[in-house]
């Protein structure tokens, strides 16, 4: 039996569009380190030693797609430079980063446990990525998901081309 999903065309999926931007090593990276309170470009560079150039394209990429803006700044007799700071769309990203942490602690820890806890401010208990549905029921798991086409869904012509997402 054919898949259901075979059906839609995925040209315009928005995991798809969202990994354009996101889907490279270094960007997660980068966007851990902005999330930790790393903002300045050699700060960036010391702490994760992500290439120069690499780094420079991250951000660029990052402040083009309106995660990330420019704030500039100076330090006593220094030149003005930028700092990098999340925007409402990069803030959006906090679960993202909280699920493959989790996903990382899970599977690639180390015996001596994970590198990193993250606690909500206001209690100290631990904070987790997890699904729920808009009528309220909590932690869901990932087999009682199930995908159905959007408002956005295009349905499959004989001549569409693969998609490239």
């Amino acid at each position: 039996m054919r898949p259901a999903a075979l059906e839609w065309s995925v040209d315009n999926c928005t995991i798809g569009a969202a990994m354009a931007i996101l889907g490279e090593k270094w960007t997660l990276v980068v966007l851990r380190e902005v999330f930790n309170g790393i903002h300045r470009f050699d700060d960036m560079r010391e702490r994760t030693g992500i290439p120069r150039q690499v780094l420079t394209n991250r951000l660029g990429r990052l402040v083009d797609n309106d995660v990330l803006r420019r704030v500039t700044y100076r330090e006593p007799g220094s030149r003005a430079r930028d700092e990098y700071r999340l925007t409402e769309k990069g803030f959006d990203l906090y679960p993202l980063l909280v699920a493959v942490r989790e996903w990382g602690d899970r599977y690639l820890a180390g015996p001596e446990g994970p590198p990193l806890d993250m606690i909500h401010r206001g209690c100290g208990a631990p904070v987790h990525a997890v699904l729920i549905c808009e009528a309220g029921h909590h932690e869901i798991v990932p087999r009682d998901v199930v995908p159905v086409p959007g408002p956005g869904a295009r349905r499959r012509t004989p001549d569409s081309q693969p998609a490239h997402r």
